[in-house]
């Protein structure tokens, strides 16, 4: 049943309803903002989104995850755990999920329950591939390495993302 509330409440479901619709990149439309990885050993992060622009930063750490905010042609701007980042070229980057571990000597469990036995400590600043995530905690691989750790040590996936 719709009944009409008034101009205003009218305006505020138009609104909520923008707000929940996902930004999509002009380029790729694939949702932004979105998390990726460095496909490269090196890659340059520039002021803008050409080879004429200066470099601002340079990635060198091959898998680090990284988050595209905009897309404009054959170039990304992404950032990174820090906010730091700029414009890289999509030839620099892969869709493989990874995540930055953020906790020192962070327990993976064999399960997402963290009362199942322990499989692998992982190290502050360790790149994980990502795996499954339910609410609360993603599987991770390192190393060789399989386990379940908590979301809130993690940095590369989103606090709600459910992944199968």
């Amino acid at each position: 049943m719709i009944r009409k509330i008034g101009g205003f409440a009218l305006c505020l479901l138009v609104l909520a309803s923008a707000a929940l619709a996902e930004d999509r990149g002009p380029v790729t439309n694939l949702p932004l903002p979105r998390f990726v990885s460095m496909k490269a050993t090196e890659g340059n992060a520039r002021r803008g989104p050409s080879l004429s622009h200066r470099i601002d930063w340079v990635y060198k750490r091959r898998g680090m995850p990284l988050e595209v905010t905009a897309e404009h042609g054959h170039w990304r701007r992404v950032r990174d755990r820090d906010g730091a980042g700029g414009w890289v070229h999509y030839s620099l980057l892969s869709g493989v999920r990874t995540v930055l571990v953020e906790q020192d000597m962070l327990q993976l469990h064999q399960r997402a329950d963290p009362d199942s036995p322990v499989t692998a400590i992982l190290e502050l600043g360790v790149i994980a591939e990502l795996g499954d995530c339910e609410m609360t905690a993603c599987e991770l691989t390192a190393g060789g390495y399989e386990g379940w750790a908590p979301k809130t040590a993690l940095w590369g996936v989103k606090p709600d993302e459910i992944r199968e």
